[in-house]
């Protein structure tokens, strides 16, 4: 009886089991961008084909490639438009990342505060920005703020305070509810040790956190956006708007509607520029120990 081979593990079937796994997993990498990218290509392959074939007017449905056409030709126009929408997105993300992370930090760390502000948050968070755009354009009117670095108008106020509101609810909930998600047991274990109120939130809570943040960074960022928009066509009625917005209105109004598919083109490939960059962002801070990213790398 040759005994030479006995307890061994036959590596041939398990090479081939991992190169099959691997495969695997680079194909269905490839298929989760090309597939949406072939989709993509098709619907636009087909709308060109539809306007072509029925003769639709430009002022109607301009064609995919009438709309490339005029941002080329529109770019010295529309770029600034993008320019001013993108500063307010910005800035409203950046007041809802302090703003709402902030005061989560504060419920977090009093009870009393949370119950005393949660309901005021969740008020402003349900009513419709489009009944309080007026109001925010009332109140803020013929008012400015300098900041000594740059003087923000009455407008961008009006603008940045519209957009925030959108935006703040969704960092304020999601990371409230990370640091409340730290593990009961550890919380107990750093009061056994006697740490304080900070070094719990700064080495317990706030790592716990950071995931849930992230996924409420990557949600303002998409609602600013909206915000930013939506607050440029009510100040835009007003006349004082010079976003991609008003670019929109404008083109409605002198039926360029080729300009205005134009400028909705920039503020969708302006949102998904945002989402893909804070994706990036979360998977870089979380890949090496968060198990949504590691899960994701395996």
């Amino acid at each position: 009886m040759n005994t030479a081979n006995i307890g061994s593990t036959p590596t041939a079937p398990i090479d081939t089991v991992e190169l099959a796994r691997a495969r695997s997993q680079r194909m269905t990498e490839i298929a989760s961008w090309a597939l949406p990218f072939l989709v993509l290509l098709l619907a636009l392959g087909y709308w060109q084909w539809a306007v072509v074939h029925y003769e639709i007017k430009p002022y109607l449905l301009p064609s995919p490639l009438r709309i490339v056409q005029t941002l080329g030709a529109d770019w010295q126009l529309l770029l600034p438009s993008l320019v001013n929408t993108l500063e307010i997105t910005f800035g409203a993300l950046a007041l809802a990342v302090i703003g709402g992370g902030g005061l989560a930090i504060l419920f977090a760390q009093s009870r009393w505060i949370e119950m005393a502000l949660v309901p005021f948050a969740i008020t402003l968070q349900v009513t419709p920005i489009i009944a309080v755009a007026p109001l925010i354009i009332v109140y803020l009117k013929d008012v400015t703020l300098d900041l000594g670095f740059v003087t923000l108008s009455d407008v961008t106020l009006q603008l940045l305070t519209c957009a925030w509101i959108v935006a703040f609810f969704p960092v304020l909930s999601n990371t409230t509810i990370g640091l409340n998600s730290a593990d009961h047991n550890l919380r107990n274990l750093f009061e056994l040790y006697g740490a304080s109120r900070w070094q719990t939130l700064r080495l317990l809570r706030l790592p716990a956190a950071l995931p849930y943040f992230l996924a409420g960074l990557k949600i303002a960022s998409g609602l600013a956006l909206i915000g930013a928009v939506v607050a440029e066509f009510v100040v835009g009625a007003q006349g004082a708007g010079s976003g991609l917005a008003s670019r929109i209105q404008e083109s409605a109004f002198r039926l360029n509607i080729p300009r205005m598919y134009a400028a909705v083109v920039l503020i969708s490939l302006t949102g998904i520029a945002i989402y893909l960059v804070t994706s990036w962002a979360s998977h870089l801070l979380l890949r090496r120990w968060h198990e949504s990213a590691i899960r994701r790398e395996n």
